[in-house]
């Protein structure tokens, strides 16, 4: 992995902490009223797709497991907000899929 991919998983990384640490303890009742918690949310999300866009073709190739697609797609919707943010799915995306990628993601940078 080139050494540039490795810095760029340690700040998806963060975005992921950060989010975590966000919605810590909330319901998605209690996080679609807090406004504050979604724009900081979605803004660390936004980063994370912003993010995968940068990473080599080297290592997505190397770790088909992850949609990297999906994550820049899921960015591309939320930055030019087609439709408007669909609360329901960020919620389902950091209830479900966040934490996986989080370990995904460690997975990598450990081997490299």
């Amino acid at each position: 992995m080139k050494s540039k991919d490795k810095i760029i998983l340690d700040k998806i990384l963060n975005y992921i902490q950060e989010i975590q640490e966000f919605i810590n303890g909330y319901t998605q009742q209690e996080f679609n009223k807090d406004k504050k918690t979604i724009n900081a949310c979605v803004f660390n999300l936004s980063q994370i797709g912003e993010l995968t866009g940068k990473i080599s073709e080297e290592t997505i190739k190397e770790n088909p497991q992850i949609e990297w697609r999906g994550l820049k797609g899921l960015r591309n919707r939320i930055v030019h907000d087609y439709d408007g943010v669909n609360l329901d799915m960020i919620w389902g995306f950091f209830e479900i899929e966040l934490q996986e990628l989080e370990e995904q993601i460690l997975k990598i940078s450990k081997h490299n």
